[in-house]
């Protein structure tokens, strides 16, 4: 079993930077790959951001591309996301999640093994 707890989240206002952490415990030698997702309030949860732990390769979602970098620290088995530029359609609950070995297509959909309780980002205008 795999632990994600993540934190970081907060107010900001538009043009503003946040960064989210996700400190992940227990079996993690065996995850492929890590994403950070959202869902805004009456909408459905929605892909961010993945990376693939074996090369670090990133896949964004197209309206987060070029303002946030998703990121990990091996050592400290946390992952990140750099959010700048911030925006108000970016108010969201965040969630991590890891998966076994789903490929990043897969995790694009959603498909994880392991999720986090996540975290509230407000952006104002």
């Amino acid at each position: 079993q795999v632990q994600l707890a993540e934190s970081g989240g907060g107010s900001e206002q538009a043009g503003g930077s946040l960064r989210l952490s996700c400190a992940a415990s227990g079996r993690t030698f065996s995850l492929y790959g890590m994403g950070w997702f959202r869902q805004a309030p009456g909408k459905e949860r929605e892909f961010v951001a993945s990376l693939r732990l074996i090369d670090t390769y990133s896949d964004y979602a197209d309206s987060v591309k070029g303002r946030f970098t998703i990121s990990t620290n091996f050592a400290k088995n946390t992952l990140y996301l750099q959010m700048n530029n911030l925006k108000p359609d970016d108010t969201a609950q965040y969630y991590c999640a890891a998966s076994r070995g789903a490929t990043l297509a897969i995790m694009k959909q959603g498909t994880m093994d392991y999720w986090g309780k996540g975290t509230l980002v407000t952006v104002s205008s």
